[in-house]
């Protein structure tokens, strides 16, 4: 057996020798022992998504409507602006608490990898979602629709949040900042094994 020869600068064909080492000790996706990692953290980042409705039912404006004897509950003039801001208030909260839950499954330094990128990003959508259906829950509770209202009265109708943007926002806030810092390391396994 030939005894291997050390790789020195000078030579021409070192820099494809260099690559050929770097190559071959590539690490590979660990996907089996990911999984039930994976199962964890999307649990608990889509978890995310209750508190967080809760939250915007308490900062999103309501409309304030005008009960009228002819026609029903009318919004004030620029009333209907607000249904603007409720959409806009969800997906920056989305998007900042997607990167919070993105940088902080980071942390998990043993696990580092696409499964769990993977797993986050499904996670924040799944707390997307749960922050749309509960936080109109909670809004509905907060501003109860006009039963008794008579004519003439100002009544606040529950702010509502809908479309995609909102939920999208989650998942690109997680895999912003997962992503991020995944280059930003720098490391061939991302730093995965503790030497």
């Amino acid at each position: 057996m030939e005894a291997s020869t050390p790789i020195r600068p000078d030579r021409p064909d070192a820099e494809a020798a260099l690559l050929a080492v770097l190559w071959h000790r590539r690490p590979r996706v660990v996907v089996k022992a990911d999984l039930l990692p994976a199962i964890s953290v999307l649990s608990f980042v889509s978890l995310a998504g209750i508190p967080a409705g809760w939250i915007w039912a308490m900062i999103a404006p309501p409309t304030r409507m005008l009960i009228t004897a002819s026609q029903g509950p009318l919004p004030l003039p620029d009333e209907e602006l607000h249904a603007f801001d409720a959409v806009a208030l969800h997906a920056v909260l989305g998007l900042a608490i997607g990167a919070l839950l993105g940088a902080a499954v980071w942390l998990l330094r043993e696990r580092r990898g696409p499964v769990i990128m993977i797993a986050t990003v499904l996670g924040a959508l799944v707390a997307g979602w749960l922050t749309l259906t509960i936080g109109s829950a909670f809004a509905n509770g907060f501003y109860p629709p006009p039963g008794s209202a008579k004519a003439g009265q100002f009544v606040l109708r529950a702010p509502e949040s809908g479309g995609i943007l909102p939920i999208v926002s989650w998942g690109l806030g997680s895999s912003l900042a997962y992503g991020v810092l995944a280059v930003w390391n720098g490391m061939h396994d991302l730093g995965r094994r503790l030497s």
